[in-house]
């Protein structure tokens, strides 16, 4: 059997942290189908690895943002219904149709385009209603759903099968107001299908925030997404749900790791990196790390960011260049060639948490993840 190559940078991606949020979520929301929300590489822990792991769990529903992300899903041994949460070309119906995928749907249009598909292979197509609420993304307005209604009634190609919404502020002010404002609106909705005739089996609008914080978004089924990797959705909702008493373990999924390409002295005034944008203050040995911004270190971590070596911090120094970036190993002896290195999880007592570089760069820790190149290698770790 050939020996596996040593990459320069991999992704692990925890078998077990993985299962056990997906179970943690499960006894929040016993009686409720889980969808699990894998796109943009399954929140770059990598769709594949995702997958592979979720068919042992209790999530019932892949949710993806594309066709693609769809076929990928059944290409790597999926075998859950999947939807598809974001826009298809027009010209690509006939795909959703013949692998049997359920579709977003707010424009009429594409409903006819995807009955005719539907037709061709005398097979019907399951689709999802997105309702606006007042997130003012993709969606359809309350008002504007008789004509839905009357297609619905009308063509025997096309079932509606769910009618769903999003929340736009539940992670921010941690489920308070606006939210509300949001139910009632899908409530109206909701209401206005079913006086039509119109009665979709499955509703649906809660996201991880509003799976710990909004008991009454729960409906039928749950979207759970960044809860899934072991990430809060924002400190806000940890904080809130935290206060309730109740005990939640959410445990990281992903580490990040990479090795040292170099060790090398410089002398105290020495310039380091593109732009002379940072000197060192005394004679100093930095590490060159051979990942960089199209791996997905975000630039703004220039001279503020850490990893970690031998289970101490090491400050980047300098600009984070497109494949390397740099850092100070001044103060963590026996530093070496080849030594791993980890941006983004344990390594001994220290840890290195994705919400801290977000906070870093000024970001948010979802830009951190989905980021990382999918090019990257992701291993499943037992």
């Amino acid at each position: 059997m050939p020996q596996e190559r040593q990459p320069k940078t991999w992704i692990e991606i925890s078998r077990s942290a993985l299962l056990s949020n997906a179970y943690s979520f499960q006894t929040l929301v016993p009686d409720k189908k889980i969808m699990g929300v894998i796109k943009a590489n399954a929140y770059g822990h990598g769709l594949p690895q995702a997958v592979e792991i979720l068919e042992q769990s209790g999530v019932v529903w892949y949710g993806v943002d594309s066709l693609d992300e769809a076929l990928a899903v059944r290409e790597a041994g999926g075998t859950k219904p999947v939807l598809i949460l974001g826009y298809t070309p027009r010209e690509r119906a006939h795909e959703i149709v013949f692998n049997e995928f359920r579709q977003s749907v707010y424009d009429i249009d594409m409903l006819r385009v995807l009955s005719a598909a539907a037709q061709t292979v005398s097979k019907k197509v399951f689709v999802h209603l997105k309702i606006e609420t007042g997130t003012n993304r993709q969606g359809v307005r309350t008002d504007e759903l008789a004509p839905f209604i009357e297609f619905f009634r009308s063509d025997v190609n096309v079932v509606a099968e769910g009618a769903y919404t999003h929340f736009a502020d539940v992670e921010d002010s941690a489920g308070e107001g606006y939210a509300a404002g949001q139910l009632a609106e899908f409530a109206r909705a909701i209401g206005a299908l079913h006086a039509g005739g119109i009665q979709p089996a499955m509703c649906h609008a809660a996201s991880t925030a509003a799976i710990l914080l909004l008991g009454g978004s729960h409906f039928d089924m749950v979207r759970l997404g960044i809860g899934l990797y072991g990430l809060w959705p924002s400190a806000a909702v940890e904080k809130t749900f935290q206060a309730t008493g109740r005990r939640f373990d959410l445990q990281p999924v992903l580490r990040w790791k990479t090795i040292v390409a170099q060790v090398k002295s410089v002398p105290s005034g020495a310039a380091v990196g593109y732009g002379l944008s940072e000197r060192v203050t005394r004679d100093s040995r930095i590490a060159i790390i051979p990942v960089g911004y199209y791996d997905g270190i975000d630039r703004g971590l220039s001279s503020l960011g850490e990893m970690l070596i031998h289970g101490m911090r090491a400050k980047i120094i300098g600009r984070v260049c497109m494949d390397i970036c740099m850092v100070d190993v001044t103060d963590i002896p026996n530093v070496k060639a080849e030594d791993e290195v980890v941006i983004i999880g344990f390594q001994e007592a220290e840890q290195m948490r994705a919400e801290e570089l977000a906070a870093r760069a000024q970001t948010i820790h979802y830009e951190v993840v989905a980021r990382i190149n999918p090019f990257i290698p992701r291993r499943i770790v037992e």
